[in-house]
């Protein structure tokens, strides 16, 4: 089976993306992958010079099997963008590999996402396959899976993304009727509902949210891996929603990840440490977390 689509969203950031590619192109199953670009247009003038140097570094894009560059003549901000550009690829393909303009790679990331899409595309359960991980303190099992979604470095099928979403109104009914939403928080830990709420009332614009959100309450897994294969370059106040911090740099990994067959469940291991990461992020760094899993570009 040929490598899954990569489909990479960008905005104005033409040095991220350059950074990007050049870490892409080092795995490898990059020359055997299609790559699409999606380029976001401009919000304003004073974005029009950024946007078109965004535009010619994904057009001068090498290294793939071949390279399809999407261009927006208007800006769909960062829920637009990925929601439309994923439908678009998963309909042609039926799985994709999705990437930000600020998620540099390992040289492992393809192989770990192509294999664990083809162990698990027939298990329903799974609903994507994440290749970043948060610095977390203990060691971890080499794969895993957690209840939801995620957005740094992401794999799906048609099959789950026919599950999203895009209404958040209706998401925060069915969670608050299912009465699962401190363990939606982490069990109180991270404030995933109050993002959702943030959305419905427009004080953000994320698609993360009502990815998490509509897996989380079709009770779908994610596989994680133990060790990230991915490192956000973006955390340096160059998006729309982020500030500078280090708080998420942890590094990639050094070695492949195994993907053998693990059980099918929430790791409860996992989740835990997860918990204690959010618990120690107190105050304004919590808040800043919040934002850099929204999203960093676009409005």
């Amino acid at each position: 089976m040929d490598p899954a689509p990569i489909a990479l969203f960008c905005f104005n950031r033409p040095a991220h993306l350059r950074r990007v590619l050049e870490a892409l192109r080092a795995n490898a199953l990059a020359s055997a992958s299609t790559l699409y670009v999606f380029c976001d247009g401009p919000r304003r003038a004073e974005d029009e010079a950024l946007v078109s140097e965004v535009r010619q570094v994904a057009h001068a894009a090498a290294g793939f099997a071949r390279v399809e560059v999407r261009c927006s003549a208007v800006n769909l901000g960062l829920a637009g963008s990925i929601i439309s550009g994923v439908t678009e690829v998963v309909a042609r393909h039926g799985r994709i590999i999705v990437l930000e303009d600020d998620l540099v790679t390992s040289p492992f990331f393809l192989t770990y996402m192509n294999e664990a899409l083809r162990e698990y595309e027939p298990v329903d359960a799974v609903a994507s396959i994440h290749g970043y991980l948060y610095p977390i303190s203990r060691p971890l099992p080499e794969t895993f899976f957690l209840r939801g979604a995620d957005c740094w470095g992401w794999a799906t099928w048609a099959r789950a993304w026919s599950q999203f979403e895009a209404d958040g109104s209706k998401l925060l009914r069915r969670l608050d009727e299912s009465g699962e939403g401190k363990a939606f928080d982490y069990g109180g830990t991270y404030p995933y509902r109050r993002m959702l709420e943030d959305q419905i009332a427009g004080r953000n614009d994320s698609w993360a949210i009502r990815w998490h959100a509509s897996v989380f309450l079709n009770h779908g897994l994610t596989l994680y891996p133990g060790r990230s294969l991915v490192l956000n370059i973006g955390n340096d106040a160059t998006g729309t929603h982020s500030r500078r911090t280090r708080s998420f740099d942890g590094g990639l990994s050094s070695s492949p990840i195994r993907v053998e067959p693990v059980p099918v469940t929430a790791c409860l291991e996992a989740e835990q440490a997860f918990s204690d990461f959010f618990r120690g992020q107190r105050g304004g760094l919590l808040k800043r977390l919040a934002r850099h899993v929204l999203g960093r570009w676009g409005s």
